[in-house]
């Protein structure tokens, strides 16, 4: 009965689900293990909120510690490395010339305007695969986030976004609208070839229907491969989309509400990993202000004059020097006789 759950059943629940993933080859992180005992947390949770229990025991499961993994890019040096040695970041990013590299690359896919959308806007997959056309503005050139598409037991399932602040409004840039209308077009012209239905989904397959998110992963890999880039996963590229707005120069407000964050911390902990080229201009910001501190010409071992708060004397156009006032008591100069 749910009354004697105790935290040993919890443990002990958790202990055979890694046991059974390391039988098969695919052990789970530390994340996917918090991930689910933080679902029956909220459901056990529920049940004391109904009085059917009064304590919650998975809170009180002990777990290995999960570490967010840092988002890095693509560097030349990174890349020599992985074509060597085999060895790939968890997580990494593109550069802003393999992101267009792979975009060029993938121009003619009946899918591209998915990619495209994703790699400059953020979107999770499930909110690609569940946009409609009617929440597309083409002409206005927006879009609204207000449902995603998930696959559970095998059908595809219409439901809200991730979070309250998932749901949004995102702005299109003029080439991502242009993707999108040319998207629409062939979309209209399989139509009249097939004869399959008019689902509203922006993107979908041969038959109409809606994409699975994990139909669009597998492409994805499959894209990258064919390729030849360094690789990374579908979710990557919103941590790209981040990184390119960051470099150039959109606020972190302004990140966070593209990605539909709660919180600019979480931005800030997770998408701010810098390309190269921004760390640089970092680097020399710095250290320029670290030379002004210390009374330095830029460049050079000279010392700057520092400023004693004595006015400079101005020269008229002649270049000569204008009279010293005198700054004796008022007092003392009514008696002083006026010269002819």
């Amino acid at each position: 009965m749910l009354v004697e759950l105790s935290v040993a059943h919890v443990q002990a629940m958790f202990a055979a689900i890694t046991r059974q993933h390391e039988a098969r080859g695919a052990p789970l992180s530390a994340a996917t293990l918090n991930r689910i005992r933080a679902t029956l947390r909220t459901a056990l949770n529920a049940a004391i909120r109904y009085g059917l229990i009064g304590d919650n025991p998975a809170s009180r499961v002990q777990l290995p510690v999960a570490r967010r993994p840092r988002a890095v890019v693509w560097t030349a040096a990174r890349v020599e490395h992985w074509q060597r040695t085999g060895e790939r970041p968890p997580v990494a990013v593109w550069t802003a010339v393999q992101t267009a590299e792979f975009l060029h690359a993938i121009r003619e896919h009946r899918l591209y305007a998915a990619f495209h959308l994703i790699a400059l806007r953020g979107l999770r997959r499930g909110e690609a695969a569940g946009l409609r056309w009617c929440d597309v503005d083409l002409d206005q050139r927006a879009a609204v986030i207000c449902q995603q598409i998930q696959q559970h037991q095998g059908y595809l399932t219409a439901c809200p976004p991730k979070t309250a602040t998932s749901a949004r409004v995102i702005a299109l840039d003029r080439t991502t609208a242009a993707a999108l209308r040319d998207h629409r077009e062939r979309q209209q012209r399989e139509k009249a070839v097939s004869g399959h239905r008019d689902s509203g989904y922006v993107f979908t397959g041969l038959n109409g229907d809606p994409l699975a998110p994990e139909r669009l992963t597998r492409l994805f890999r499959d894209l990258v491969a064919e390729h030849g880039l360094p690789p990374v996963r579908l979710h990557d590229l919103r941590h790209g989309a981040a990184t390119l707005a960051l470099a150039a120069g959109v606020e972190l407000k302004v990140v966070q509400d593209m990605l539909g964050h709660s919180s600019i911390v979480l931005t800030a902990d997770t998408y701010t990993s810098v390309l190269p080229e921004v760390a640089q201009r970092a680097a020399e910001r710095t250290a320029k202000h670290l030379l002004k501190a210390g009374q330095l010409v830029p460049g050079t071992n000279r010392v700057c004059r520092r400023d004693t708060g004595c006015r400079k004397r101005r020269r008229g156009k002649a270049g000569a020097v204008p009279p010293r006032v005198s700054v004796a008591h008022p007092a003392r100069q009514l008696g002083r006789p006026q010269r002819c």
